[in-house]
């Protein structure tokens, strides 16, 4: 399991950008699940369907980006490297996703070659999936 403290040492991004709470399992070169809590209190529900407040789709996108981008990392096993986020392909949103929903984020790696991550992700509420996308990404010097 990777906690909070560990992944902002992983990842560049913070409030209001980081959008992984936890990860919750890893296999290493492979496969990785985490999780974003969505609460009411994200900025983005502010001007993003007021009164009736959804998650937008492109930052569902990101935190799985971001779970593939910690994957990533911890099995190229880098230092001082951050992890881009490249390309996003056949993406689909299935169901809204709404404050009080746990978005459980899962990254399957479909192709690595060198420093070129290819992940399917799959992000699911309950049990259902809500959204699905084919992502890219690169490790590169800061």
């Amino acid at each position: 399991m990777i906690d909070i403290n560990e992944i902002l040492n992983i990842l560049p991004h913070r409030y209001p950008f980081l959008l992984v709470d936890r990860i919750v399992e890893m296999e290493t070169g492979k496969s990785a699940k985490g999780y974003k809590n969505v609460t009411i209190n994200e900025p983005f529900f502010l001007g993003h369907f007021p009164g009736h407040p959804i998650m937008p789709g492109v930052l569902i996108i990101e935190a799985m980006a971001q779970v593939g981008g910690v994957l990533a990392f911890k099995s190229a096993s880098v230092q001082n490297k951050v992890v881009y986020f490249m390309g996003i392909d056949n993406a689909r949103f299935r169901k809204p996703v709404l404050p009080g929903d746990r978005l459980d984020l899962v990254l399957n790696v479909t192709k690595c070659r060198g420093t070129i991550w290819a992940f399917k992700g799959e992000a699911f509420v309950d049990g259902n999936l809500v959204a699905e996308a084919d992502l890219m990404a690169t490790i590169m010097d800061r």
